[in-house]
């Protein structure tokens, strides 16, 4: 069992940045690929970005490349998103997710490849 925990949402205005973080518990976060998705209301969950067990492979959507860069720190057992050049159209409720299994250099991009999933932390983003 995995508890994943994230935090550092908030408001912020447009164009500014906030990092988020998601915290694990239960499991060694180094043998799986992490992912972030995001819901706005009245919308479905979407993929924002992902990186693969190893580190060394990352995906994004493409609403959010060039502003949003996900990393993992290991020893710290946390998986990052840092968001630069906000816009109200990203305010939603982002969400953390692990993957156990799978190949090392993968990113998964699918809500079903996920097995554990973060409560998420609300991002509202002012115009």
């Amino acid at each position: 069992q995995v508890l994943l925990v994230e935090s550092g949402g908030g408001l912020v205005q447009a164009g500014g940045s906030l990092r988020l973080s998601c915290a694990a518990s239960g499991r060694t976060l180094s043998s799986c690929a992490m992912g972030w998705f995001r819901q706005a209301p009245g919308k479905e969950r979407e993929f924002v970005a992902a990186i693969s067990e190893s580190g060394d492979t990352t995906a994004y959507a493409d609403f959010v490349k060039g502003r949003f860069t996900i990393s993992r720190d290991n020893a710290k057992n946390t998986v990052y998103l840092q968001m630069n050049s906000l816009k109200p159209e990203d305010t939603a409720v982002y969400s953390c997710a692990a993957r156990v299994g799978g190949t090392y250099h993968y990113t998964a991009r699918y809500i079903y490849e996920y097995n554990y999933w973060g409560q998420g932390t609300q991002v509202t983003v002012s115009s």
